[in-house]
């Protein structure tokens, strides 16, 4: 078999990495049927955590930082300074969020295999189409029936 790259054309033509079959050192042990009952749980904890972490990004992440940015216009006189405060503040915000929500995820696969599923892959992408969808609606609903752009409907002033 020729595995050296300069008999293959500079092609490693071997195994994928990261696809070997797993194997254990030893089988895991069965921790009884209550253990994996509570296992299921915390996977459903975990996985309601990350989607009150994703809603998040739709309205408490985006008005606080909207807040802050206009408390430093207020301070420096200055509406460039607030608005680049609430965009970086914003942007950083919303990366340190996603390092929890991979960090959540993660956890949930390790529950889950604990738990006795075969898991392989987490639920970060449905979560985030989930949450859109939620989102979407919470933000079209503000804006159509509460926020403005029917002014009949508003609570007079």
């Amino acid at each position: 078999m020729k595995t050296d790259p300069t008999d293959t054309g500079g092609l490693f033509v071997g195994r994928r990495p990261g696809t070997r079959p797993i194997r254990y050192r030893a089988l895991p042990r069965f921790r009884g049927a209550l253990r994996q009952r509570v296992d299921r749980g915390m996977a459903l904890g975990i996985l309601g955590l990350m989607v009150v972490v994703n809603l998040l990004y739709w309205g408490p992440f985006p008005v606080a930082w909207m807040w802050i940015g206009s408390q430093v216009e207020g301070v420096t006189d200055s509406t460039f300074a607030g608005i680049i405060v609430a965009f970086l503040g914003l942007l950083f915000t919303l990366i340190a969020g996603l390092m929890v929500l991979r960090r959540l995820d993660l956890m949930w696969i390790l529950v889950r295999r604990a738990a006795g599923y075969d898991q392989r892959s987490g639920m970060i992408g449905r979560v985030f189409a989930v949450t859109a969808v939620i989102g979407a609606t919470l933000f079209f609903g503000w804006l159509f029936f509460i926020g403005g752009l029917t002014p009949q409907l508003a609570p007079g002033t």
